[in-house]
């Protein structure tokens, strides 16, 4: 049936993008430029060649026979073989692959132009964090030097980045109280009540294992393909368990499909032994298939089974690699979800389907904006996306396919480094938006590398495919959704939200600057762990050459200011504020801080937690390392 199908798409698809084409174009000519024309063209032209081969050849095949009875040997043998071919090729038309688009030709929206609602206590807002510190620069990912290896991921560091994103994306000055208003933020908008994390509550933590295979170790295979990093796994396991308050024993992770790798066995399981790491043997948790299928293609065309920890959590974290991928174009936390199915069918090549180029090498054939996308679907899903309370990015390294090497990336603030970033939402939209505009601006046509197509599927500019934006469209707004598709994964008769977060792309590369970072009270907002004030006319953010504290901004201010300071090397950091007479009023800052960009706000108030006197105040910036001491003080005005 499956043959037969095939054979029989071909010329009614190519009859059809025939007429199509030719209702359009010979109206209006300038027409054939268009997308949509550009994509009819190739299967049009490909069912002429093949109606033209199969008439030709019917033509000879009739020739041959007259000449049979007339005893004409020669043109019999001539005709006969000039009809066979003709009718080989066209045959083979009808299982000839059709480049839908080049697979560099996408349109994408222009930029700031916002569609959907934000997400989040900040709605919309997307966290990046960049310390080039915490990847070895030097790491030649070979054996005995691999990405994932101690001396190359700083740990105390990337503890540090997820801190500092978590509090970003919050507004939260402790790691706690982060914590407390995004599961209180995921409960009120979920019609949970007005509550926190409740102790017993189980959570699922979604990571990449993709790279991996089940029951070998990382460092006896040499392997130095990316997968989700053990470092970035641990971070989060010690913020759920010693800051957030959840048991260990109600913490599953892994990514089905695979065996947690006896690499992040011995990074993260000698320190939380009772959470449930999943896999076979020597103490893994065995992922239990649901009983009956739980997600519906929109479309349609199947169902699938979920993993029974999915349907018993309360919440889920979804923790992907930053990489672009052959099928998809961009694989972030959506395509992290393929591997939710892999145990149940051994693969997940059955939803390719809906993928811009679902069979790879190149071959764009579901390029065209608003087609079913089984992301959307995914996003949507009460057990998957409707349970993700934090969506993380893992970009420390990040990777160029499914389960690739890592790769330094040219473009600024990278500048030929490591990507050595965390990307932090709770919006689903947004965060997948930001990360699609990143791989795009770096795996162009251009690329040293990645630009020039390999029909191995190793390499290509992908994020170019087109329409693979499109589930971002579809997600942020049910105006494009399908037409004659309702979006309902569950197949309960209700439908998903008209938005599920929202979509835009930055205004250029330079500046990375969305809607609300504009002033615009609607569309993404992309904060970051530095400014303005540490990135140069060029676009790079500056690398501070000796130490500097800043004027705080606004000045005079009320009810909170800004205190920026550059740190030149690891060192002991001390922020206070002094009225004129000298008398202390409040410490900002006190700890270890890695070298870079920093800010810190001041709300106004005193140690004692009273809100200070308007006046003229000092604050002083100490810095103690190693080898050497620096002092700076700076005057501001609070005006209450």
């Amino acid at each position: 049936m499956k043959k037969l199908f095939k054979t029989l798409f071909f010329p009614v698809v190519g009859l059809m993008s025939l007429i199509w084409f030719l209702i359009r174009v010979i109206p209006k000519p300038s027409r054939a430029l268009y997308p949509c024309m550009r994509a009819t063209f190739p299967m049009a032209s490909t069912f002429v060649i093949y109606v033209l081969g199969l008439f030709t050849s019917v033509v000879f095949f009739k020739k041959a026979k007259k000449y049979l009875y007339q005893s004409r040997y020669v043109l019999f043998s001539i005709t006969l073989i000039v009809g066979l071919v003709l009718g080989a090729v066209a045959f083979l038309q009808t299982d000839k692959k059709v480049y839908a688009y080049k697979y560099m030709d996408t349109t994408l929206d222009g930029p700031n132009e916002p569609m959907g609602e934000g997400v989040g206590i900040n709605p919309g807002r997307v966290v990046w964090i960049w310390e080039p510190d915490v990847t070895n620069e030097k790491c030649t990912n070979r054996r005995n030097d691999y990405w994932w290896q101690e001396g190359n991921t700083d740990q105390k560091l990337v503890q540090k980045m997820l801190s500092e994103a978590l509090q970003k994306l919050s507004n939260k000055k402790t790691d706690a109280a982060a914590w407390d208003a995004i599961f209180r933020n995921f409960n009120q908008t979920h019609g949970n009540g007005e509550k926190g994390y409740t102790k017993g509550e189980k959570i699922v933590v979604k990571i990449n294992l993709n790279a991996g295979v089940s029951g070998n170790n990382y460092e006896r295979r040499g392997l130095g393909n990316i997968d989700t990093s053990p470092q970035m796994v641990y971070a989060l396991l010690d913020q759920l368990i010693n800051v957030a308050g959840v048991n260990q024993e109600d913490i599953s992770i892994g990514d089905p499909g695979r065996n947690v790798d006896q690499l992040f066995w011995d990074t993260s399981q000698k320190q939380f032994p009772n959470v449930n790491y999943w896999g076979n043997g020597n103490g893994r948790t065995p992922i239990k298939k649901s009983k009956e299928p739980q997600i519906f293609t929109s479309d349609g065309s199947m169902s699938d089974y979920l993993p029974t920890c999915y349907m018993e959590a309360t919440y889920m974290i979804n923790m992907p690699v930053f990489k672009k991928h052959h099928r998809a174009g961009i694989s972030l936390t959506s395509k992290n979800h393929f591997g939710s199915f892999v145990p149940f069918s051994g693969s997940a090549f059955h939803w390719h389907f809906s993928l811009p180029a679902s069979e790879g090498m190149g071959d764009v054939n579901n390029g065209t904006y608003g087609e079913y996308r089984c992301f959307v679907d995914f996003i949507g899903h009460k057990d998957m996306g409707g349970k993700t309370v934090l969506f993380i990015v893992d970009g420390l390294w990040g990777s160029t396919n499914w389960a690739h090497p890592p790769i330094k990336w040219s473009m600024a603030p990278f500048n030929e480094d490591w990507p050595s970033s965390i990307f932090v939402s709770q919006d689903p939209v947004a965060i997948q938006s930001v990360g699609f505009d990143f791989l795009f601006e770096e795996f162009d046509k251009d690329h040293p590398t990645e630009g020039k197509y390999d029909p191995t599927d190793n390499s290509g500019p992908f994020p170019h495919y087109a329409a693979s934006d499109d589930f971002l469209h579809q997600a942020a707004d049910s105006e494009n959704w399908p037409k004659n598709t309702k979006y309902d994964p569950e197949n309960d008769g209700t439908y998903l939200p008209r938005s599920m977060g929202v979509h835009e792309h930055w205004n250029n590369v330079k500046d990375k600057k969305y809607s609300r970072n504009l002033g615009k009270d609607f569309g993404i907002e992309l904060v970051t762990n530095f400014d303005s004030a540490s990135v140069d006319q060029s676009g790079d953010p500056v690398i501070a050459s000796d130490y500097t504290l800043y004027q705080n901004y606004p000045n005079p201010f009320n009810p909170t200011t800004t205190i920026a300071y550059d740190v030149i090397a690891p060192a002991h950091v001390r922020l206070d504020i002094y009225n004129v007479r000298g008398q202390h009023v409040r410490r900002l800052i006190d700890q270890q801080e890695y070298r870079g960009h920093h800010t810190q706000d001041w709300d106004g108030r005193m140690d004692n937690g009273r809100i200070a006197p308007s006046g003229i105040y000092v604050y002083k910036l100490q810095i103690d390392n190693k080898s050497r001491s620096f002092q700076q003080t700076k005057k501001m005005i609070f005006n209450r």
